[in-house]
């Protein structure tokens, strides 16, 4: 028989090593108890990393980020903006953008041979392959750059595509964007500071291996996802085999030889199999009472794709159609509620089931909390789900 791991337990691990039922010692520390943290959504760094620390952390953010680069936003996961420390961020390079990038530059090899406005690009790939090194030369030359400027430098890159013609939603398009897609997939170009405050998403762009200086350590592919599946069933273990699979955007043939060369021991979950790393088979001490106001996106949520064990029956409330997380309210390991940021500057939440007074009394003390995070700062998610909306107003 398997060994059993239960619910409580699960809970009690996602609790202690997501740096939720106590504050992490560092920014580096709340980042790497969830392996990265989504960026998709610039706030949602912050407000993550700010859920886990005992102070507004956005100072301290920027700080790793800009500063002391320790550490770095780039593509990885699912095709996923993420922000990791520079170990982390040398497995997601070798382990899923590189995979990513090779899909996407066939993809608009594709696109500019057939669907280029007003005429299509005569073989597409040695255009690309060009115009790749022309913006990535003009860079260095400047040091640092916008897409703006950098469209300035390589004017093909304003070459338009027609997308979706003759459909209601037909759009013709620059490639500008898609073009420092591949090369920050790629692992030639990284996104600096934003412009504007850390709610922007417009990056400044650098040459990758001056922002790190020397650049990230390169791993063997096959190599970096042993690394990285060791990461994630660290923080996300145990879990079922399927989480882990959807998590990264591997194949099933890519997770079966990373779990392969890990030796994961196959467990009982409540809700079914799972598997956990060989070391970490002994009961986490479960923490005391505790609550948090985690905000769209977050990592924890975003963390499995089976998630009744924590989520109950609130998914229809709390993700959008895309299976987006909107800002959750969490007590002792489970989704209990929603919150959203209003005009005024007031966060509202609301309770979807029963906690008692004395957690409903944590809820609401933590409610203001999390509104002195935001400050003056009025920040509404990128992906809006439905509980969040109606809470807003």
């Amino acid at each position: 028989m398997p060994p059993k791991i239960s619910t409580d337990q699960r809970r009690a691990r996602l609790a202690v090593r997501h740096h939720l039922a106590a504050p992490a010692a560092s920014v580096a520390d709340a980042v790497a108890g969830v392996v990265a943290l989504h960026a998709t959504d610039p706030a949602t760094v912050h407000l993550s990393a700010s859920a886990r620390l005992a102070a507004p952390a956005v100072p301290a953010v920027e700080r790793a980020l800009y500063d002391e680069r320790s550490l770095l936003r780039l593509l990885g996961m699912r095709r996923t903006v993420f922000v990791t420390d520079l170990d982390t961020a040398a497995l997601v390079q070798a382990g899923c953008a590189a995979d990513i990038v090779v899909k996407q530059r066939k993809l608009l090899e594709q696109h500019l041979g057939q669907q280029g406005h007003p005429e299509n690009v005569p073989e597409p790939a040695a255009w690309l392959a060009e115009v790749e090194a022309s913006v990535e030369a003009a860079l260095r030359a400047r040091g640092s750059a916008t897409a703006q400027q950098l469209s300035e430098d390589e004017p093909r890159l304003r070459q338009q595509l027609l997308m979706a013609a003759g459909k209601p939603y037909e759009a013709i398009g620059n490639v500008t964007s898609r073009v420092l897609f591949l090369l920050a997939a790629g692992g030639r170009i990284a996104r600096g500071r934003p412009r504007g405050s850390w709610l922007s998403s417009q990056y400044v762009w650098h040459p990758l291996d001056e922002w790190v200086p020397g650049g990230l350590r390169a791993y063997e592919p096959a190599e970096a996802r042993v690394g990285l599946a060791r990461r994630w069933l660290r923080a996300y273990g145990p879990a079922p085999v399927s989480d882990l699979r959807w998590w990264t955007g591997w194949t099933a043939g890519q997770v079966k030889q990373a779990l392969a060369a890990l030796g994961p021991v196959e467990v009982d979950l409540d809700a079914g199999p799972g598997v956990v790393l060989p070391d970490d088979l002994e009961p986490v001490p479960e923490p005391g009472p505790w609550v948090a106001f985690l905000p769209a996106l977050d990592p924890t949520p975003m963390g499995w794709q089976e998630r009744d064990w924590f989520l109950g029956p609130h998914r229809a409330a709390l993700f959008d159609r895309s299976g987006n997380v909107g800002p959750t309210v969490w007590a002792s390991g489970r989704v209990v509620g929603g919150w959203a940021q209003r005009v005024s500057g007031e966060v509202v939440f609301r309770l979807l089931e029963d906690v008692g007074a004395e957690t409903g009394a944590m809820v609401a003390a933590e409610a203001e909390k999390c509104a002195r995070w935001f400050g003056e700062v009025r920040a509404t998610p990128r992906f809006r789900t439905p509980l969040e909306r109606e809470l807003a107003g």
